[in-house]
């Protein structure tokens, strides 16, 4: 089973693949989406197009069963921001429908309890326990693509008892060589 992770954000998407295998999760890929550049206010329509239109192209490329995004989190003295984000989460979600693959939405508490084993956890320890639970040399960056691996991991950790597995992987993704020192060009077409 493939799992395609989110972090959403209006500027700055974070994106995991996954891979379940017999060995535990296998990331395939991970980085960031990017909206267009920051305009006028009134310009979200093209931000909107430039996020769905990145996410169709992983989808494309990976072909995901399943799709895990983070929910949103406002707070009280914010609550602009949260409609605002949410207009990128239902274009990832409209992507999802639009190819019939199931979306599932985390509240970040429970990917940090999942993943780090606290709901309270900071961005570094949550880039910390990735790097850990995927066998990483170094922590993922930005913190972004930490995130979408931690929903990824969360949506695997908490999946049918068919997905759980060792709790280790390898990083096939475009800084696979900066996080694991291994080489992508030297790995084998059947580990990709």
């Amino acid at each position: 089973m493939r799992i395609l992770g989110l972090d959403p954000g209006l500027q700055v998407t974070g994106y995991a693949v996954l891979d379940a295998t017999d060995n535990g999760p296998t990331v395939r890929d991970a980085g960031v989406l990017r909206s267009a550049e920051k305009r006028a206010a009134t310009d979200m329509a093209t931000r909107i197009r430039a996020l769905y239109d990145g996410l169709n192209d992983v989808l494309e490329e990976w072909k995901p069963a399943a799709m895990a995004v983070e929910q949103l989190y406002a707070h009280y003295d914010h609550p602009r921001t949260a409609i605002l984000m949410a207009h990128a989460r239902g274009a990832f979600f409209l992507a999802g429908a639009q190819r019939g693959i199931p979306v599932v939405s985390y509240a970040a508490t429970k990917v940090k309890k999942l993943v780090t084993g606290s709901g309270r956890a900071s961005k570094e320890q949550m880039q910390h326990a990735v790097a850990r639970e995927l066998g990483l040399k170094q922590v993922p960056e930005p913190h972004d693509v930490a995130d979408a691996l931690a929903v990824a991991l969360c949506h695997y950790f908490a999946g049918s008892s068919s997905l759980r597995g060792p709790r280790s992987a390898t990083f096939t993704g475009v800084n696979l060589k900066a996080l694991t020192g291994d080489d992508p060009d030297e790995i084998e077409e059947d580990q990709r």
